[in-house]
């Protein structure tokens, strides 16, 4: 079988997919976010939202130009939809960002057109070049180069979408409210209580947690309504 396909029992558990049905399911094309923590839209368009019941009528809809993801249209049946992109479909004015579940399941969550229109990106790492030109590079493979930034590794920066211009950038410290997107407490919103050697410290129902930080993600909850 072709390697754009995956076997649907070895497919990620992330995935909400009848595992029964078929053999093989869509495998998204290569991109910088996990395959854990993405869909290809066949399966976006198809399986979450039923808007079309097979991958022909897919391909139909994204041949109308009609998706856009991050601002950007979209019309290849396997690009790579992951955690926080932004899904915008213009006819029907319908808008969702990508999130993951208590289940660890991946889902689409509706948003607003006003929320559609920013991103919310975690930052990977952060490199001075020339010029002092500071570069942020991201989870999901974006590489943002500003003049000046507070930001660091861990922290969340929100841009415009689809021209990636810097709005502002939420700081993982004390009082923040962070996605828990792996681990025990996968699909929770908590609140940051602090953060030392690698580990966040969260209150969620009054109690106390902690868990990688490697696992959360600085979020504005204004971005999910």
């Amino acid at each position: 079988m072709p390697k754009n396909h995956l076997k649907t029992q070895k497919a990620p558990r992330t995935w909400p997919i009848k595992r029964k049905n078929t053999k093989f399911i869509s495998r998204p094309n290569p991109s910088a976010h996990s395959l854990e923590l993405s869909l290809p839209l066949v399966i976006v368009l198809r399986d979450l939202l039923k808007k079309a019941k097979t991958n022909k009528e897919v391909k139909n809809i994204l041949h109308n130009q009609d998706i856009f993801v991050n601002g950007k249209n979209r019309n290849n049946n396997k690009f790579s939809m992951g955690l926080m992109d932004v899904l915008s479909i213009k006819k029907e004015n319908e808008h969702y960002i990508m999130l993951i579940n208590s289940q660890n399941k991946l889902y689409l969550h509706p948003i607003s057109k006003k929320s559609s229109l920013q991103k919310t990106s975690k930052i990977k790492d952060k490199k001075i070049g020339k010029n002092g030109i500071i570069q942020l590079n991201t989870l999901d493979g974006r590489t943002i180069l500003i003049k000046k930034s507070d930001g660091k590794p861990g922290d969340s920066v929100v841009l415009s979408i689809p021209s990636q211009e810097l709005l502002r950038t939420l700081k993982l410290e004390k009082g923040a409210k962070v996605l828990l997107f792996k681990g025990k407490h996968v699909g929770k919103i908590v609140l940051l209580e602090s953060v030392r050697n690698g580990i966040i410290i969260f209150k969620h129902n009054s109690k106390k947690f902690e868990t990688k930080k490697d696992c959360a993600m600085v979020v504005d909850e204004s971005l999910l309504k």
